[in-house]
């Protein structure tokens, strides 16, 4: 299928995970994914893909405002942007540091915003524009020693909104998507009784695949939800039943 075709598509987190199979789902629906990310194996998934790697920090604005005049200039406009990025630093309230408290907010929200400030005003220009950015679940219904991750992803949300009600006049749309219990990587590495209790709390008694959160992205990232704009569309199983 080709529903993303000519189409540059920004993945930021795209080397892993849930980023790396967004950004061959992309390729493979004819879109020239550049990934950003820190982790340099997002040069060898660029040449797979035949997309573009560029190291960048998110949490930087003037990276990200270089990074983005970089995109601009070597192909022309940037319609879709996937705001994938995040990282965790799990501990309840009464043991969580301050280092821990800004780690996250730097990378899961205000990464987020710097991405969007410097992409929005490309789309603009070119009156189109596809914004996804990633919540979770948890920053719907909260979770337990994640204080600062809960706080970035519900955060998340209400960016989302604002930037679709800001936007979507200019032909631009604004969503979240929140996944439930993936099976990357990291989370397949955990013990066996851990997994366990995961899937017990989902109605469908399994894990989603990464697959499942880039086909939501390209989804959304398509012509077929044009009129979608300000969601959040959670990918978890039935969690937030």
């Amino acid at each position: 299928m080709t529903r993303l075709k000519d189409r540059v598509a920004i993945v930021t987190g795209g080397a892993n995970g849930i980023g790396k199979a967004t950004c061959k789902k992309f390729s493979g629906e004819g879109a020239k994914v550049i990934i950003w990310d820190l982790n340099e194996d997002g040069e060898s998934l660029a040449k797979e893909i035949g997309g573009v790697f560029m190291k960048v920090n998110t949490s930087n604005y003037e990276e990200v405002e270089s990074a983005t005049t970089k995109v601009i200039t070597d192909h022309g406009k940037i319609d879709i942007l996937i705001n994938n990025a995040g990282i965790t630093r799990d501990s309840t309230l009464k043991k969580m540091t301050p280092e821990q408290w800004q780690q996250v907010i730097d990378v899961n929200l205000t990464g987020v915003f710097n991405c969007g400030k410097h992409v929005q005003q490309h789309m603009v220009e070119a009156g189109y524009g596809r914004i996804i950015n990633t919540s979770s679940v948890v920053g719907i219904y909260g979770n337990f020693g994640q204080t600062n991750y809960v706080a970035t992803k519900a955060g998340v949300i209400g960016m989302t909104k604002v930037w679709a009600r800001e936007l979507g006049r200019k032909g631009i749309t604004s969503n979240a998507v929140a996944p439930g219990f993936i099976a990357t990587d990291m989370v397949m590495a955990m013990p066996d009784n851990v997994i366990d209790m995961m899937k017990s709390k989902v109605p469908m008694a399994a894990l989603g695949t990464p697959e499942d959160i880039a086909n939501t992205y390209c989804f959304l990232a398509s012509d077929e939800a044009g009129y979608i704009n300000g969601a959040t569309i959670s990918v978890d199983g039935g969690m937030t039943v």
